[in-house]
């Protein structure tokens, strides 16, 4: 791994009103309600002087007769997507308040990836760089470099990014890594569905698509690790919502296609393990 140039660990930054404190308070409320949730942070970086972090919510499911499964889920890399961090709340209280949602399973919530750009409603950090370009190229920004540290501890079985677009009218997702993403986003997508349209064009983000599910992406987004030997290939998922449409329903969308990820993982995992 390169060598980071910035200086981390600080005390947290106060102000009178903090949106960033608006935004996660509800997230620590919930955590709190709940031994199986660890609060904490991937790290701490300072931007122009000021203390940030990126926080992290680690909930353990029941056990099951396999190992565990991690997942990581991702909000907020984008400053001006904000319903991609409120999307995992509702979420993220139906698996304290039922934990069997998430039997099996190890979740690390990261619901602000971005939290300068989220403080400043820009797409881009404060440092001008859009972060979900800069993954495994060497970048300097701290908020790469502390979650490229995550990828490679945890060594995650799944990814999923959450994003919304501002131009799309309907729901759609990129996939990577392993060969079953697709086959685990379409019924996602198909989930969605009960609040929101999927967007079926030919061409979705200057991309061909197919059923709203785009196979290739772009250099630097939020991946795997390409410098460590990974067990197994990770399903790679990115989840889009379409911006215009009401935030309770992209909401809602986003809760039901995390389920819906949940639930055909597992069910994959158990038809191979049974072959």
């Amino acid at each position: 791994m390169h060598a980071p140039n910035f200086q981390l660990i600080k005390t947290p930054f106060k102000k009178a009103f903090d949106p960033i404190e608006a935004l996660l308070q509800p997230f620590y409320l919930t955590a709190s309600q709940s031994e199986a949730v660890i609060s904490g942070t991937a790290g701490q970086f300072v931007a122009e002087g000021r203390n940030y972090s990126i926080p992290r919510f680690i909930f353990t499911g029941p056990r099951s007769e396999d190992a565990p499964i991690r997942i990581g889920i991702f909000g907020g890399l984008h400053g001006d997507e904000p319903e991609s961090s409120l999307g995992l709340l509702p979420f993220f209280r139906d698996l304290v308040a039922n934990p069997d949602l998430a039997r099996g399973y190890i979740l690390f919530l990261y619901p602000l990836v971005n939290p300068t750009g989220f403080e400043r409603a820009t797409r881009e950090s404060v440092s001008g760089k859009d972060l979900n370009r800069e993954f495994w190229s060497g970048s300097g920004e701290p908020e790469v470099y502390l979650l490229e540290q995550e990828l490679i501890d945890h060594q995650f079985h799944g990814l999923i990014a959450l994003h919304a677009d501002r131009d799309s009218h309907g729901t759609y997702g990129y996939v990577q890594g392993a060969t079953l993403s697709a086959e685990i986003l379409d019924p996602a997508l198909t989930a969605a569905e009960a609040v929101l349209p999927r967007n079926r064009d030919r061409t979705i983000d200057g991309m061909e698509a197919e059923n709203g599910i785009i196979r290739k992406g772009y250099q630097g987004v939020l991946s795997s690790p390409k410098t460590v030997p990974l067990k197994t290939t990770p399903f790679e998922i990115v989840f889009e919502t379409p911006q215009a449409a009401p935030l309770r329903d992209q909401i809602e969308a986003t809760r039901l296609a995390l389920f819906s990820i949940l639930e055909n993982y597992r069910g994959f995992i158990s038809f191979s393990q049974n072959i």
